[in-house]
């Protein structure tokens, strides 16, 4: 009888590559072991249960990815095959992309250089990613003078903020001739993008100054845990899954995932936890942060569902070696997605998240 653990298909026998070798074959047959095996499950996993129509996916963007070209290169297509179907980032990642949608230039640099002499000739580094530090002058002035158009003089979650401000720098892009954000793209598709730390980027210091100036509006980000709970509470009431694609860790990972504790521990709805989860890390997990915790220790909380964990893994590694592997692998196996087009259907959801909790407030308050 044929061990379970020692069986024919478990075997490593990997075939020479060739120089005509696809990611596909690469990936199966060749990530074998350590975080390539795990980065090959990954890959299985997405292609084999989670790029399906029941299952919605939301991405949380955290670390230096935008800089690096990451949004154009692989979060733009995501969003526009309907692969990812709510955000979570840092403003920051937010921010820098809108450098490439004013057709202002990042360039390769070097992390081996004196920045007192970077500095001198007024550029900025991003580890090895240099910028004129005219980039931010005058990204923040085009945000300026965006932030003073009427559509952004009111209280607002970042969802709406981030889909007007993507109308309008779609409309900068087409002048300009230049690809569409991850803004822009998301306007379109109708993804909501949330930041779960506003005031902690460009962005909102550009708000922050303007509504001190009574200049402009100001961002609800508890609105925003009401809709992103209600994305999570939509899903499931239809009896669908929900997934979470986790880059880096940080704020956002936090803000996709407590949509479960939402409402299983502060709405008192009966819940289980998220079906599916993936995260690209290179935090630890032994210094009890955020951003390096398991997928185990998540099921504690009550974000991840106990039966799913086998559907749940962490490839550690550094997501913009992993990132263009993964997109690039979805793209050969995967049919595109309807995109769900969860923003234009928030205010409904909304509403039935509060009548769900409004049912269950005496109970709630009992406790």
């Amino acid at each position: 009888m044929e061990n379970k653990y020692l069986c024919k298909n478990r075997k490593i026998n990997p075939e020479k590559i060739t120089k005509d070798i696809s990611i596909t074959e690469l990936i199966e047959k060749h990530f074998t072991a350590y975080n390539a095996g795990r980065l090959k499950e990954v890959c299985l996993l997405l292609k084999q249960k989670i790029l399906k129509q029941n299952v919605t996916v939301g991405l949380s963007l955290a670390g230096a990815l935008t800089p690096a070209g990451l949004g154009l290169s692989c979060i733009v297509p995501l969003i526009e095959n309907g692969f990812v179907d709510w955000i979570v980032s840092t403003g920051a990642n937010l921010y820098h992309d809108i450098h490439f949608s004013l057709n202002y230039g990042l360039y390769q640099g070097t992390p081996f250089i004196d920045d007192i002499e970077l500095k001198k000739e007024k550029i900025v580094r991003i580890y090895d990613v240099f910028m004129d530090f005219q980039t931010l002058v005058q990204t923040d002035k085009f945000l300026y003078n965006i932030l003073l158009e009427k559509d952004f003089n009111k209280m607002m979650g970042t969802a709406e903020f981030h889909n007007i401000l993507g109308k309008y720098l779609l409309e900068r892009e087409n002048i300009l001739g230049v690809q569409n954000g991850i803004l822009s793209t998301a306007y379109k598709y109708g993804v909501p993008v949330y930041t779960s730390s506003p005031g902690d980027s460009s962005i909102g210091m550009n708000i922050a100054l303007l509504n001190f100036l009574e200049k402009t509006g100001n961002l609800d980000t508890m609105r925003d845990v009401i809709e992103t709970s209600a994305i999570v509470y939509d899903v499931k009431n239809n009896n669908e899954q929900s997934a979470v694609f986790i880059l880096g860790g940080g704020s956002p990972k936090n803000f996709l995932l407590q949509t479960e504790p939402f409402l299983q521990e502060i709405a008192g709805i009966p819940e289980r936890g998220h079906d599916f989860f993936i995260q690209i890390t290179d935090a630890r997990p032994d210094t009890g942060g955020l951003s390096g915790a398991t997928p185990s220790e998540a099921v504690s909380w009550g974000k991840v569902d106990p039966e799913m964990l086998p559907d749940s893994i962490v490839a550690y590694g550094d997501t913009t070696v992993y990132l263009p592997l993964i997109v690039s692998y979805i793209f050969q196996n995967c049919k595109s997605k309807k995109s769900k087009r969860i923003y234009d259907k928030r205010d409904l959801i909304v509403k039935n998240l509060k009548k769900e909790c409004s049912k269950r407030l005496d109970e709630i308050i009992s406790i």
